[in-house]
């Protein structure tokens, strides 16, 4: 008789098992309340015991997951075993599946690894997840098991397509801060939302680039590409710690994943992709300027190494890595004092990385064909507005695995960094008009131009990133107050000093003068011949405008032009296009003086400025690039490139 009732509720619970997700939620309910009534009075040593209490372990989970008043913080499912499967950790990563970009929800518990896919759900209802795949955390490792295995490739996309991603973003921002000020703009506003949801959504997805590779016991591969290499040891350490502990490898049943994947929906702690557009700009405003950070020195290390800082910021949703000291060796407390100019689009955060270089060839990523450096330690710290934007230097400390790392910062905002401040010295070179230098050197181009110009194509031409990447502040510094000064150790200094920091004083030397070199006068002009569809039209208006600037910016600017085709040829290796260089130069040149943005446009910010124009700024040089006025060879014919004299 016994016997009977049990079997004939084990069938009534197997079948409302089967049926759970089809099945009104009453009935389940019901079905639950009879199992744990006849749990309570069933010997823990009857054969059916345990089959009772996984189907109530699998009726309890399910409505866990479906009403989210019952435990709003629950944080871990049952397992088959009746141990409580906990979630450690969750996040958004693109997975390269079939040769293209995924966006997974990737959730780690105590015992395994989920990839999971929101499903497209009708208006009102609630979000759903299905599982793409799952790896047991003892069948999960991170090197090939076949070395043979080809890595497949991974598409990178141009830079200047990111870039340009990025422009619409800020201009969609300014718009939207606009409309709130509108009387009955919110609609308006939510569309604009809208579309910057997609387009961060796009960057989001297509921006990531260092792979992050698992494999499971059975020899499948999984892809994921991450933008930064914290949170790819964030990810990597929290799988090794777990795996430290006895885990056994397990089987879910088709039932078992449905819930687990339901349940995640309950447990998750993102919840939503990581994109400015879901956040109230009021309530987190980020910074936008440049953010000056010292790396002074570090002290932990138990044994003598090669050591090296990275540092990373936040931007658009994801982080990227901005700077890299020099490498100090073989000691237990490098002392590095470099500084760094890091430019903040909407940054909340700073990551400091610090690595010990690998120089064993044989310690090589399968994935990106690059020797790894072991990450010695990482940490991070918030980015406070009141805190950062102050005059003097904020000095912290950031603890990591034992290791301290002293640093000093502080913010300089895009309204202040965007202005163009003459010189009150007129002897040096920087912040002083360029016909006032050219006239005391009796040359047509500044002696600082003709220099670092010289220096990189001697030995910067073939350098990843030459212009982009970032030289070390203090060395920039060193630079510009030896050519203020005129040092006669110029050349000398030159010669040994690190190719990005020449690149960046180059720069610096353009960004600096108290007009364009394209000039305020012609500013309006350049803006609307760039605007013309009509390319003849175009082409006349841009060349009538070239011809109209003054000899040293006209050569000067021809000179430019002709050493940064060379430096696009070298594109295969230095990774420059002639649109990445525009995105770099343009508004160097081009951005107007503050003087001239108060008398011809209506724009209130310098931000907003640079949302509305730094896109055009770049069209006017890409353009130039595209369409040489005059070739190298040209000019040094009509001797304009050298001093007056000759």
């Amino acid at each position: 008789m016994w016997d009977m009732e049990v079997l004939l509720v084990l069938r009534l619970c197997c079948n409302c098992t089967y049926a759970l997700l089809y099945k009104p939620i009453d009935r389940v309910t019901r079905s639950t309340l009879v199992l744990h009534d006849l749990l309570k009075h069933t010997p823990k040593d009857h054969p059916d015991f345990p089959l009772l209490q996984d189907a109530l372990r699998i009726s309890q989970n399910f409505l866990s997951s479906i009403n989210e008043e019952i435990d709003p913080r629950r944080t871990a499912v049952t397992t088959p075993k009746g141990e409580a499967r906990q979630l450690v950790k969750d996040g958004f990563l693109v997975e390269l599946s079939d040769c293209s970009r995924k966006l997974r929800h990737v959730f780690l518990f105590t015992d395994l690894l989920l990839c999971a896919k929101m499903k497209k759900t009708s208006v009102g209802r609630q979000q759903q997840y299905e599982c793409k795949w799952y790896i047991p955390l003892a069948d999960l490792a991170f090197q090939t098991l076949d070395d043979s295995e080809p890595s497949p490739h991974v598409q990178v996309l141009p830079e200047h397509e990111i870039e340009e991603i990025k422009i619409k973003i800020s201009v969609l921002k300014s718009e939207i801060q606009k409309e709130k000020k509108a009387p009955k703009g919110q609609s308006r506003v939510d569309r604009l939302r809208k579309k910057m949801n997609e387009q961060e959504s796009w960057l989001l997805l297509h921006s990531p680039t260092i792979p992050f590779r698992i494999h499971n016991k059975h020899g499948k591969s999984f892809l994921f590409l991450i933008s930064s290499d914290y949170e790819r040891a964030e990810w990597r350490e929290s799988i090794q710690r777990l795996q430290k502990n006895d885990i056994q490898s397990c089987v879910l049943s088709s039932v078992e994943l449905q819930v687990l994947t339901s349940s995640c929906f309950k447990l998750r702690t993102v919840h939503n992709i990581p994109v400015t557009s879901y956040k109230d700009d009021e309530e987190t405003p980020g910074l936008n300027g440049f953010l000056h950070v010292i790396v002074r020195s570090a002290q932990g290390f138990k044994e003598s190494a090669n050591l090296y800082c990275t540092l990373e910021v936040d931007s658009y949703g994801y982080f990227v890595s901005k700077a890299k000291t020099r490498v100090f060796r073989d000691t237990t407390e490098p002392t590095w004092n470099e500084e760094f100019e890091i430019e903040l689009e909407g940054s909340q955060c700073l990551r400091i990385l610090c690595y010990e270089t690998c120089y064993d060839k044989s310690k090589i990523s399968k994935d990106d064909n690059e020797i790894v450096d072991k990450i010695m330690g990482k940490g991070q710290v918030q980015l406070d507005p009141t805190t950062v934007q102050s005059k003097n230097w904020h000095m912290d400390v950031i603890e990591m695995n034992g290791i301290k790392v002293e640093f000093s910062m502080k913010f300089t905002s895009r309204d202040l960094s965007l202005k163009r401040t003459p010189s009150k010295k007129q002897s040096g070179v920087f912040g002083v008009k360029i016909n006032v230098v050219t006239k005391r050197e009796r040359s047509k181009v500044p002696y600082i131009v003709r220099q670092c110009i010289e220096e990189v194509e001697k030995r910067g031409i073939d350098e990843v990133g030459i212009y982009r990447i970032s030289g070390v502040a203090t060395d920039i510094q060193t630079l510009k107050a030896a050519f203020d000064t005129n040092t006669k150790d110029i050349l000398v200094m030159l010669s040994d000093m690190d190719i990005n920091a020449i690149a960046g004083t180059l720069k610096l030397y353009f960004r600096e003068l108290p007009e364009p070199l394209l000039t305020d006068r012609l500013y309006p002009a350049f803006m609307e011949g760039i605007a013309l569809s009509d390319p003849a039209a175009k082409e006349n208006c841009m060349m009538h405008l070239l011809r109209s600037l003054p000899d040293p910016n006209l050569i000067t600017f021809l000179i430019l032009l002709e050493h940064l085709k060379r430096v696009a040829e070298k594109e295969p290796i230095n990774k420059m296009s002639l649109h990445n260089l525009a995105t770099v130069f343009g508004p160097t040149l081009l951005r107007p003086s503050e003087s001239e943005i108060a008398k011809t446009l209506s724009i209130t910010t310098a931000s907003d400025i640079w949302s509305h124009d730094v896109m055009a700024q770049v069209q006017v040089l890409l353009y130039y690039l595209q369409h040489p006025p005059i070739s190298f060879a040209e000019l040094k014919r009509n001797t304009l490139y050298f001093s007056t004299d000759v």
